[in-house]
C-alpha cells in the first residue's frame, strides 16, 4: 500500500515536472517571438498548450484515485492537494501564453511602437517565480516559498511602470493606442503568472509548515486579535 502511494506520488511529480517545462517554454518562446518579430519562434504553442491540457486530465484523474483508493493522510493528502493547485496554476499559464500570443500575433505585423525592455524582464521574472514556486514544494525551502510571496510587489510594479509609460504613448497619438493596449495587456498576462506562482509558493509554506499565509494571515496579529475578541461576543 505505502510503495504504492510513494510511486503514484512520484507519478504526479513527474506529470507536473513536465507541465511546468512546457508552459515555461510556451511563454518564454511567445516572448522571444514578440522581440525578435518572429513567428516562427511561437508556432508549436498550440501544440504545446495541448499537451498541458492532456498533463492536466491525467494529472487530475491520478490526483483523485488516489484520494479515493489510498486515503492518505499527513504531508501526503497535503502534497496531493498542493499538486492538485500546480496543476490548475500550469493549465491557466498555458491559457496566458496563448492570450499573449494572440497580441503577439498582431503587434508583429505592425510598426514597433518601442524598443522592448522591460516586458522580456518581467517575462523572466513571472516564469522564474513559477518555476522556483514549484521547487518550494519538492525541496521545503520556506526562505525561497516567502521571497517569492514578497517579491511579486516587484512585479507588480513593473507591470504598473509598463503601463504607465504606455500611457503616454497612447496620449501622443490615436494611432499608438492599438499597440499599447496589446503591450499592456501581455504585461497583464504576465502579472497574472507572477500570482499564480505566490498562490502556490503559499500552499508549499501550508504543505510543509502547516502554516496559512494568505493575506499576510501569519503576521497579522491584529487581526487575529480582533478575531478572537469577536468569538467571545
Amino acid at each position: 500500500m505505502v510503495k504504492a502511494l510513494d510511486k503514484e506520488i512520484e507519478g504526479l511529480k513527474a506529470m507536473i515536472n513536465e507541465m511546468t517545462v512546457t508552459a515555461r517554454s510556451m511563454v518564454k518562446d511567445v516572448m522571444e517571438g514578440l522581440v525578435r518579430r518572429d513567428k516562427s519562434l511561437y508556432s508549436k504553442v498550440n501544440d504545446m498548450e495541448e499537451s498541458v491540457n492532456k498533463y492536466e486530465m491525467l494529472t487530475d484523474d491520478l490526483s483523485w484515485k488516489i484520494i479515493a483508493l489510498r486515503q492518505p493522510m499527513g504531508a501526503d493528502l497535503r502534497f496531493v492537494l498542493a499538486a492538485r493547485k500546480i496543476n490548475s496554476v500550469l493549465e491557466r499559464t498555458a491559457d496566458e501564453a496563448i492570450n499573449i500570443s494572440k497580441k503577439v500575433d498582431y503587434l508583429i505585423t505592425v510598426a514597433e511602437l518601442k524598443p522592448l525592455i522591460d516586458l522580456p524582464r518581467m517575462t523572466e521574472m513571472a516564469i522564474d517565480a513559477l518555476s522556483s514556486a514549484i521547487e518550494t514544494v519538492y525541496n521545503a525551502d520556506m526562505d525561497a516559498a516567502r521571497a517569492i510571496c514578497i517579491n511579486d510587489s516587484v512585479i507588480d510594479n513593473l507591470r504598473d511602470q509598463i503601463h504607465r509609460e504606455l500611457l503616454t504613448y497612447m496620449q501622443e497619438s490615436p494611432d499608438n493606442i492599438q499597440r499599447a493596449l496589446n503591450l499592456m495587456m501581455i504585461a497583464k498576462s504576465l502579472e497574472r503568472i507572477g500570482d499564480m506562482a505566490t498562490d502556490i509558493a503559499e500552499d508549499a509554506i501550508y504543505y510543509h509548515q502547516g502554516k496559512d499565509i494568505r493575506h499576510h494571515a501569519e503576521s497579522d496579529e491584529e487581526f487575529k486579535k480582533n478575531y478572537k475578541k469577536k468569538e467571545k461576543k
